[in-house]
Formats: C-alpha cells, structure tokens, sequence
C-alpha cells in the first residue's frame, strides 16, 4: 500500500469532518467542543503533513506500518466522535473505513487487530460520548435501546464487512495472478511457434555470405595448387561452409509454414500433450475410438497451444497421482468431441469436488498427506491453467471420482481414481480439412 494512498484519504476524511464540524456549530447550533474538535482534526492535517514531509509519495508501507498508520485514523476518530455524541452521531458508522481497508489490502491477521481495536473504541464511545447539545439547552439523544442497536449494528458491520471485503480481495488477487501465469503460459508457447520462422529467416539472410565464402574458398584452393598447407585450410574452409550451409537449410525446412504444424488427427495430439510425462514411471493407455455412429477417421484438430498446453496439465495432474497408470480416452460422434484423462489414485476428497478448477485450492489429496507429489505446491494453479485455456477454446470440463475415496483398498476397481472429461462441439475444435496436407509453404514475414 502506498503511503499516497492513505494521504488522499485522510485529506478527504479531514474535509469531511471539517465541513460536519462548522455545519452543526453554525447552521444547526450544536454546542461542541469547538477547540477540542479542531484540535484532533489539527492531529489528522499535522500526520499529513509529516508524511508528506517525510517520506516519498511512492513509499509503500509495510505491513507495521500500514497497521499504525490506519491505527491512528481510527484513533482520531474515536476521539472525534467522543466529543460529538458518541453513537447518537450518525457519522459513527465511518468507522468501518480502516477496517474495510485493512481487510482489502493487508494481512488477515492486521485485520483481526484492527477490527478488534475498532470494536473497543466505538464501545468505549458508546459507553462515555459527550451529548450533543442544542444552543437552548435541549440534548439530542436518541433511546437507550436505539443506541445498544446502533452499537450492535456497526460491531456486526465490523465483523461481516471485514470478512466479506477479505474474501472479495483475496479471491480477485487469486484470480489476477492464476491469470498472468496463464498468460505466461500461452506466451512461451507462442515463442516456441514463432521459433520457426526466426530459423527461417536465419536460413535465407545467412545463404548469401555462405555462398561467398565458398566462391572465395575454391578460387583459393586453385590458386595455392602449390602450396599444400594453405590449400588444405582453404578446403577446409569450404567444407565447413557446405556444413553451415546444410544444416541452415535442414532448419530452414523445420521452419517452413508445415501445415502438418496447424492440424492433426486428435490421437496425435494426445500423444504430444502426453509426451513429457511418458517417462515418469507411470504407465500411460492413450486411446481413440468412435461412439454413436462417429465416422472411423479420427477428428482433425487445430493444434492450439491452448489445447495442447490444457490438456498437458491435466495428464500431467493425473500422473502426479496415479499409482501406476493413466488412461487418456478420446471418443467422438458426429456432434462432440470428447476425452477423458482418468487416474487409478485415490480421486477428488468429496468436499473440493464442486470447486475443482479454482485458482489457488489447496491440492485433493490434501487430507491424504501420505500421497508425495515432488516440486508441487499443491495450490491448484495448474488446474485453473487447464480450465481456463480449455475453456476458451469451446470446451466444457466436468470433474469426478471413478469410484468412492472412501472404500477399502480391496474393493476399489481399476480405474480408482480420479476423471476429468472434456467435451467440444466439433464445429469448435475440428479444424477444416482438405484431404492431404499440401506442400508447405515460407513463413510468412
């Protein structure tokens, strides 16, 4: 939190109370405590101007200090509302700010502090605020039982606006940040399509100086016919030069626009996204069949990197888990797409099953602390990757448990562990095809 902030803040909680101050003395004719009042507004301008004084506008504050800072602006408040009439005050209900603050942007355990703070302070005001008091002598006060009401009300409000504002905070962070690593994700794999065309690019502009060098090369070797030392480097020379020259082409040809590198059957697809965890010491069954008068011919799919990179998480989630094998099942009608990645480990537990796919959950095997999943934070990024990337390519995801987490290891079948099914239109996904895959053509500039 910058120190910025919380300056603008109180100028505008300054002139606020301000403006309440003179307005009740000179338009309602509220006797205050005129000194006193302006005195602890003079406190709030005098932390100000320190601040402003003293530090740099970009400092941002610790969390000790974020806390003491926000401590004061309670604290003056208080003050301020003690000697305007307590909770017959209707501006008593400010004293949410610091706390709602706090619970956006600081540490769960400041927030406790400072509600818990906040709560003493407007009990002690409750307890102890001075009346407020017309010119003829007359208190406005409101009943007793109004007042306990209005206590209650803004020490509810403390609690639940406190929370409510952690969770909202917590979870917009959580989301904020499970999106950059997605975004991180897809640039990678956009570098690695790129790559190509940077080779090809290489290939053509380096052909030229190659070309002459091997010109100049074998116009050397004719000229130094008598002198075989120098006539060896100059061949040499041209050698490596027909080297340099083969291996930028063989690049060159990688880098070309391969239409093979656009679509490809969904069997190969699997296979590709399956393909850095083949040997991790689990077994891996990829399969791919019909359903419900599906054509033999397997669906031809646009290889995006979403797809790719999502599906490589889930295997990947997967073969953390399994015991021994994986089993990645593609099956199509003529409408859907469909492929189920199932595990035979010990599934979802029941209670995390319905948010599954959230950013930062904590990881399903979490009560089962015997399961070792090596360099995995367990937080659920990776699933939330998966959905996400998924999800925007038209799929829809649904997560299961083959069978009940809690049966003895003798009943449990095979497949034990846990499902996820993704499920596309095939207008979605299925790229168009044009029977063979035709020439490959330069990447375009």
């Amino acid at each position: 939190m910058r120190i910025r902030t919380l300056v603008l803040l109180r100028w505008m909680a300054i002139l606020g109370q301000l403006t309440a101050i003179f307005s009740a003395v000179f338009v309602y004719g509220v006797q205050l405590e005129l000194g006193l009042c302006l005195l602890v507004v003079g406190a709030a301008v005098g932390a100000n101007l320190a601040a402003i004084a003293i530090l740099p506008a970009n400092k941002r504050l610790t969390e000790l200090e974020a806390l003491l800072t926000l401590m004061f602006d309670l604290s003056q408040l208080s003050c301020l509302l003690f000697l305007t009439g307590g909770l017959d005050n209707p501006f008593a209900l400010l004293i949410l700010a610091p706390v709602t603050i706090s619970a956006t942007a600081l540490q769960l355990r400041t927030t406790l502090v400072l509600g818990g703070m906040a709560i003493v302070l407007i009990s002690v005001v409750a307890a102890f605020g001075m009346p407020l008091e017309l010119a003829d002598g007359h208190l406005l006060m409101v009943p007793r039982t109004l007042r306990f009401g209005f206590w209650l009300a803004i020490v509810i409000g403390i609690v639940f606006i406190g929370l409510y504002s952690r969770r909202v905070a917590s979870e917009i962070r959580s989301v904020s940040e499970a999106l950059l690593a997605t975004q991180m994700a897809l640039a990678r794999a956009q570098k690695l399509i790129d790559l190509g065309g940077v080779v090809a690019a290489a290939a053509h502009e380096l052909g030229t100086p190659l070309a002459t060098i091997k010109l100049v090369s074998t116009e050397l070797i004719e000229e130094l016919k008598d002198q075989p030392e120098l006539a060896e480097d100059a061949a040499l020379i041209r050698n490596q030069a027909d080297r340099c020259r083969d291996i930028l082409r063989s690049m060159g040809r990688a880098g070309k626009d391969d239409l093979h590198m656009h679509r490809a059957p969904i069997e190969a697809i699997l296979r590709e996204a399956a393909e850095p965890h083949l040997n991790r010491g689990k077994a891996l069954e990829i399969t791919a069949q019909p359903v419900r008068g599906g054509e033999e011919r397997q669906p031809v799919v646009a290889r995006q990197p979403e797809i790719i990179h999502g599906l490589r998480n889930l295997i990947q989630n997967a073969v953390d888990f399994a015991a021994s094998t994986v089993w990645i099942e593609a099956e199509w009608s003529p409408e859907s797409l469909s492929i189920r990645v199932v595990d035979d480990g010990p599934g979802y537990p029941p209670h995390v099953l319905g948010r599954i796919g959230d950013p930062f959950l904590r990881a399903r095997i979490a009560t089962q602390p015997q399961v070792e999943r090596p360099e995995y934070e367990g937080m659920g990024l990776g699933l939330f990757i998966a959905k996400t990337l998924l999800e925007r390519s038209g799929a829809e995801l649904s997560f299961a448990n083959a069978a009940d987490p809690h049966l003895p290891e003798g009943r449990r079948p095979g497949r034990c562990g846990a499902i996820v099914e993704v499920i596309w239109p095939r207008g979605r996904i299925e790229a168009e095809s044009s029977g063979a895959l035709g020439a490959n053509l330069p990447v375009a500039p």
